[in-house]
């Protein structure tokens, strides 16, 4: 691969539901670009629907990469996304493309364009005590022990997440210092590629209405019918099938929860979920922030486009469309 740390990578990252799909289709046409998923979840062949993927008719218009790679049991990690990303963007640039890459999952958006800090290796025995004691206690008392130490990891941290909650809990043992501390002193270290992040937001109001309204469209467009296919194929412990609206689903099909009661669970966790991500984003540097939607009738203002031709261009954004965080 070319010199990625002159690799100019347009980055559009924001909360779920918020239209960043749609910025960056209409980004890619007008930029002569392909598009990137940074998401752990859109790898996996069969969560279409639930992860919102990109239609057969978007894919169609502006191919996409990191889509549809993996079956929902293979094992896939922060790791192995950055070394089949780096590979899809070297393919890309190739073929005289430039990249839009879009973000749903906040801790791959940081790795791409920072990279992995260099944590202590696994200490499997440590992590066999973890599991031992989740069995015995419940994976929330590890939960807990995590937040007496590390309480910002613990707040980003699903309650039964027990692998990241392990490893919060790993490295402190390991080296006495929060994991999320040595997190954030990496995350402002020399980037991978010349990224321009921009964070899509929209008032509080609007952006929970859209998730309702979406959650709505899901069912609409057979979600059900989709996660039906899925378990019959896999079982549905496995991690994917565990993740957002999923996980509700399980509710519903094995565990007796009424459909309309996990329909409304979905949605307030979904809505949770976007307040977390959009904390999360506020904590890292360099974002720019932007009132989605950028587009309309699939065209972009002619003074951002501009200045994301600049961008690519190898100049330095005039960045005069961006506002601050406190507007959301």
């Amino acid at each position: 691969m070319s010199d990625a740390k002159t690799t100019s990578v347009l980055v559009v990252c924001g909360p779920t539901g918020v239209g960043k799909s749609a910025f960056a289709l209409a980004a890619a046409e007008a930029l002569n670009a392909e598009i990137l998923s940074i998401d752990s979840l859109q790898v996996y062949r069969g969560l279409d629907i639930g992860t919102a993927k990109a239609s057969a008719a978007d894919r169609a218009r502006v191919p996409h990469h990191m889509i549809d790679i993996l079956e929902p049991d293979a094992e896939f990690n922060v790791a192995d996304f950055m070394a089949a990303a780096d590979a899809a963007i070297a393919d890309i640039h190739a073929r005289g493309k430039r990249v839009v890459a879009v973000g749903g999952t906040n801790l791959y958006v940081r790795v791409f364009v920072h990279g992995i800090f260099d944590a202590p290796a696994p200490d499997w025995d440590i992590r066999e005590r973890h599991k031992r004691e989740a069995a015995e206690h419940g994976i929330e008392s590890l939960h807990n022990a995590l937040g007496q130490i590390d309480p910002d990891l613990a707040a980003r941290l699903g309650v039964n997440d027990l692998i990241r909650i392990s490893r919060g809990l790993e490295v402190f043992e390991q080296t006495g210092r929060r994991l999320s501390e040595l997190q954030a002193e990496h995350q402002f270290a020399s980037p991978r590629y010349r990224a321009l992040k921009m964070g899509l937001n929209r008032p509080r109001k609007e952006l929970y209405s859209r998730i309702d309204d979406r959650v709505d469209a899901m069912f609409k467009e057979g979600f059900q019918g989709e996660y039906q296919a899925l378990v019959e194929r896999f079982d549905p412990g496995l991690k994917p099938l565990l993740s957002l609206g999923y996980r509700h689903m399980g509710l519903h099909q094995f565990q007796g929860m009424a459909f309309d009661e996990m329909v409304t669970l979905f949605k307030r966790d979904t809505r949770r979920f976007a307040k977390q991500q959009v904390s999360w984003l506020r904590s890292e540097k360099g974002i720019r922030w932007a009132l989605a939607p950028l587009t309309q009738k699939d065209r972009i203002p002619a003074a951002v486009l501009e200045d994301l031709h600049r961008f690519f261009d190898g100049g330095e954004p005039l960045l005069e469309w961006t506002q601050a965080e406190s507007e959301f």
